[in-house]
């Protein structure tokens, strides 16, 4: 920790591919709004991942559904997230907790960013009860096999998941197919 704490929590940063967005994201985002003045929804850049939605359209789903919402930036990022909260003055780190199965890795994360850099802080919040089985993986599979997925997602990543519901029944297709 610095020898000169600040008063008050300032500014988070809330990591994720956010693959799609989820309510349980959307969540979590609010509940870090109430405790600190500014929160930045960073969207990793990951190359070596295949991506369901462009960088682009998840920054601009983000803000979207966050329009409104004075103290949420929504920012793409690559490389170490220990560096890029540093070099947007972050006090914390927002990590959302689904489960205890999320713990272990998460804390693992939590105390490798503390040796990088001991100032900026982890904070684990827990969602709201309803969206604690939910993930990015699990609705875009939900939503491929014809499942319901209202009210686990905002509105337009429903509509957006529409749109792309023919490229998501060719990957599904291609991993069944590689499994036979």
């Amino acid at each position: 920790m610095s020898s000169t704490p600040s008063p008050s929590p300032h500014l988070a940063v809330f990591p994720g591919s956010f693959d799609p967005l989820t309510n349980g994201h959307v969540d979590i985002i609010e509940r870090g709004c109430y405790i600190f003045d500014r929160v930045i929804v960073a969207v990793l850049i990951n190359e070596a991942k295949t991506p369901l939605f462009t960088i682009k359209e998840r920054v601009e789903i983000i803000r979207e559904v966050f329009t409104g919402t004075p103290n949420v930036e929504v920012d793409t990022f690559d490389g170490l997230l220990v560096d890029y909260g540093r070099r947007k003055g972050a006090d914390a780190i927002i990590r959302g907790l689904r489960a205890m199965s999320d713990f272990e890795y998460e804390f693992q994360m939590a105390l490798m960013n503390r040796r990088l850099n001991h100032d900026i802080e982890t904070v684990f919040l827990m969602p709201a009860e309803q969206y604690t089985y939910t993930s990015s993986r699990l609705i875009k599979e939900v939503f491929m096999l014809g499942g319901e997925v209202s009210g686990l997602v905002p509105d337009v990543v429903e509509d957006r998941l529409r749109n792309k519901q023919a490229i998501l029944r060719d990957r599904l297709s291609g991993i069944r197919n590689a499994n036979a």
